[in-house]
C-alpha cells in the first residue's frame, strides 16, 4: 500500500497554491485593450456567446459559460468535438465565440476556424501562445501564459487553467458592471439559490390568510384572545374593530407579563392589554426586509395590513425560516 510522505505533500501543496497565486497575479499586466476590445464584442452580441473547449480547457470553458450566463450574459459551451459532428449546427452567425486553448494549437479547434470564419461571427481567443494559430486567427486574443505548470513533472493543466479561468471571471465581472447587472438580476437567474429566495419571495409569497391569521376583536376577553392564539399557532394575535381595521397585537410575549399581574381573563378586555401602534408589514413587501425588521425588534411575529390598515395576513419567524429567507 502506497503511503504519503506528510510533510513533502504539505510543502507540494503550498508550492502549488503559491505558483497559481503568481500566475492569476502576472494576468493583472495584461488586463489591457485586448480585454477592452473582447468586452466590446461580448456586451451586445446580436446572437449569444458561444464558449468552445477540448479537455481540461474544455471543463474551464464549461465555467466561463456558467458563469457568463448566470451574470446576464447569455452563454452556453460546446465541445469542439462535438462541434465537428454536427453541434456546430447550435451556432449562429450572429454570436459571438470564445476559444480556449492553452497551446493555442488544439487539432479539434483549429478544424473549427474554416466554418467559423465563413459563418463570419466574431472570434475571441485565451491562448498561452499569442504567436499560435488560433491566436493569429482571432479577432481578439487574450494572453493567459503562464510560466510552466504547477504539476512537478510540468504536464498536468494546473496553472494554465486557472490562468484562463480567472481571465474568464475577469470578463464576466466587467460584463455584469458594464450592464448594470444587480442582485435582483442576479436572484431572477438563481431562484432557488438563498439570494434568490432572500431577494424574490415577498411578505405575500408565504404569509398566512382568511381562517389562518389569529384575530379577535377589542371587546373580546382575554381569555378567548388565548383560545385564539392556541388555535392559530403563531404566538399572536391581531386586535382589530368591527370593519377589521388593525387596533394592536397581543403576543406570547405580553401573555407572560399580563398573567404575573394576576389579571382575570374572562373579565379582561383585549384592548386593556394589546400592544397598541404596533410594527406591521404589507403584503409586498420583500421577506428579507421584514426579518431585517423583526430581528432588530426582537419580534418572532408580526400582522400584514393594507394601505387601509385592513388586517390581510401575519407571519412569524418560523415563516421566515421554512422559506428559506433566514
Amino acid at each position: 500500500m502506497v503511503d504519503i510522505d506528510s510533510k513533502q505533500a504539505i510543502q507540494l501543496a503550498k508550492a502549488v497554491i503559491q505558483e497559481e497565486a503568481n500566475a492569476i497575479l502576472d494576468l493583472s499586466d495584461r488586463i489591457n485593450d485586448n480585454f477592452i476590445s473582447a468586452c466590446k464584442y461580448l456586451l451586445n452580441p446580436a446572437g449569444r456567446i458561444v464558449v468552445l473547449g477540448i479537455g481540461k480547457s474544455g471543463h474551464i470553458g464549461r465555467k466561463i459559460a456558467a458563469t457568463l450566463a448566470s451574470t446576464g450574459s447569455p452563454a452556453f459551451f460546446v465541445s469542439a468535438a462535438e462541434a465537428t459532428h454536427g453541434d456546430l449546427g447550435m451556432i449562429d452567425k450572429q454570436d459571438v465565440a470564445i476559444l480556449l486553448s492553452n497551446s493555442g494549437q488544439s487539432d479539434e479547434l483549429l478544424s473549427l476556424l474554416p466554418p467559423l470564419k465563413r459563418l463570419g461571427i466574431t472570434l475571441i481567443t485565451l491562448t498561452g501562445n499569442n504567436q499560435s494559430t488560433l491566436a493569429t486567427n482571432a479577432d481578439v486574443n487574450l494572453d493567459v501564459s503562464v510560466k510552466h505548470e504547477a504539476c512537478p513533472l510540468g504536464l498536468a493543466p494546473t496553472t494554465s487553467t486557472i490562468a484562463m479561468l480567472a481571465m474568464g471571471d475577469a470578463l464576466a465581472i466587467a460584463l455584469l458592471d458594464a450592464r448594470g447587472f444587480n442582485e435582483q438580476d442576479f436572484a431572477r437567474s438563481h431562484p432557488a439559490g438563498r439570494l434568490g429566495k432572500r431577494l424574490l419571495i415577498k411578505v405575500a409569497d408565504i404569509m398566512h390568510r382568511d381562517n389562518e391569521v389569529p384575530s379577535v376583536r377589542a371587546d373580546m376577553n382575554l381569555k378567548q384572545g388565548l383560545l385564539e392564539m392556541t388555535s392559530k399557532g403563531l404566538g399572536m394575535t391581531a386586535i382589530t374593530d368591527n370593519r377589521n381595521h388593525l387596533l394592536g397585537i397581543f403576543t406570547d410575549g405580553d401573555l407572560r407579563r399580563v398573567l404575573d399581574t394576576g389579571v382575570n381573563v374572562n373579565s379582561t378586555i383585549m384592548q386593556d392589554v394589546m400592544t397598541a401602534n404596533c410594527h406591521t408589514a404589507n403584503d409586498n413587501q420583500l421577506a428579507a426586509e421584514i426579518l431585517k425588521i423583526m430581528q432588530t425588534l426582537r419580534i418572532n411575529s408580526i400582522p400584514v395590513t393594507n394601505s387601509k390598515n385592513e388586517l390581510i395576513g401575519a407571519l412569524n419567524m418560523h415563516d421566515l425560516l421554512s422559506a428559506g429567507v433566514i
